[in-house]
Parts: structure tokens; C-alpha cells; sequence
């Protein structure tokens, strides 16, 4: 299955990359340019929702890890929007859940990042 992309804006200037299919070696470096696309707009809060994501692996985990450093230089975040129990492990295990702003609901990751808006440089 391959991966499909929607880039967003959602309310309060957070912008949400939906992510459908199976993130992998073969598809992460298209978050990545998503990702560089937002931030070379000066887009620094973002929510990644993998409510539709099936499989991710370590290069997946790998480009999102290099987007939250980025944004994270221009005071921005991203928050993850994940509601499957084996694609959330995964952050578990890895200690990611403390890197990211886990969240089980689109409108909560948002809300999070309005409430803590990036400061623009």
C-alpha cells in the first residue's frame, strides 16, 4: 500500500499532515518534504495524524524525529494524532511519546498547539 499525503490548514494557524497507508523507507522521505515545506513557509505548528497509517518503520520514524528538531528551532511542534495501539507501541517502545504531543483526537492535537502558539523569528 503506498502513502497518501493531504497537507492542511487547520484552525489557529496549525497546519496537519494526514498521513494514509504505510510510512517506510520507500515513502518517509515525502514527509520529510512535506514537513520542509511548511517550515520554509514559516509554518511551525503541526499536527502528523496517523489515524489512517497501517504500518510505519524506523526511517518514518526517522523523518518525523528530523521535523520536530526543525520546527522546534523556530519555537513550533508537532503534536501526533494516532488512534491505533500497534502504531502507538511503536512510539511507546521508542521513547517517542515523550518527543511528540500523543494525542487520540485531531481536535485535541490542534487545540494543544493553539494554546502554545510558535513564536515567529
Amino acid at each position: 500500500m503506498k502513502l497518501e499525503i493531504d497537507v492542511r490548514e487547520s484552525p489557529g494557524q496549525v497546519y496537519t499532515v494526514d498521513l494514509a497507508g504505510e510510512v517506510d523507507i520507500y515513502s518517509s522521505s515525502r514527509i520529510t518534504d512535506a514537513i520542509t515545506e511548511l517550515i520554509d513557509r514559516e509554518r511551525y505548528n503541526i499536527v502528523i495524524n496517523c489515524e489512517k497509517v497501517r504500518y510505519i518503520d524506523s526511517t518514518g520514524l526517522g523523518a518525523l524525529i528530523g521535523g520536530v528538531r526543525r520546527v522546534r528551532e523556530h519555537g513550533g511542534a508537532i503534536n501526533v494524532v494516532c488512534t491505533d495501539p500497534h502504531i502507538y507501541s511503536i512510539f511507546d517502545v521508542t521513547g517517542l511519546v515523550k518527543v511528540f504531543g500523543m494525542f487520540d483526537d485531531e481536535q485535541r492535537a490542534t487545540e494543544a498547539l493553539r494554546e502554545y502558539p510558535a513564536v515567529s523569528r
